[in-house]
């Protein structure tokens, strides 16, 4: 697990299921989906969710880099093949970062999630999927 990563406190509901990576994280709970990265924590609640839909890329695309700066810090986002990607689109999020506790309102986010956190979200979350 990556050292920079800022401790989860007061996680909502009970913890459920919880995947940490060399530069990222998500953990499920019965009410809530965090997303870390180094410096930062989205905290997600569960009925916020507005959708989950599979993200893959072209074919024959290479892996994508996006970086971003702005007064607040520097976002970089990494998507490699291999592990699934899903786009989330939420109603609204807290980021939690080294300079304190921010409210963002309705965004996406492309992250690989595995099979089980997946149920997990979805079962908690009350998302059905569409046939």
């Amino acid at each position: 697990m990556n050292d920079s990563f800022i401790r989860i406190k007061g996680l909502e509901g009970e913890l459920k299921l919880s995947h940490k990576k060399r530069d990222f994280g998500l953990t499920v709970s019965t009410k809530e989906l965090v997303f870390q990265k180094p410096h930062v924590n989205y905290h997600m609640m569960l009925e916020d969710i507005l959708s989950i839909t599979p993200f893959e890329l072209p074919l024959g695309a290479r892996s994508i880099r996006f970086d971003s700066s702005r007064s607040s810090g520097t976002e970089t986002v990494g998507l490699d093949p291999g592990m699934p990607h899903y786009r989330l689109f939420i109603r609204g999020a807290t980021i939690h970062n080294r300079s304190g506790i921010f409210s963002l309102g309705a965004a996406q986010f492309i992250l690989p999630i595995h099979e089980d956190l997946l149920m997990a979200i979805s079962k908690y979350g009350g998302l059905n999927p569409i046939p």
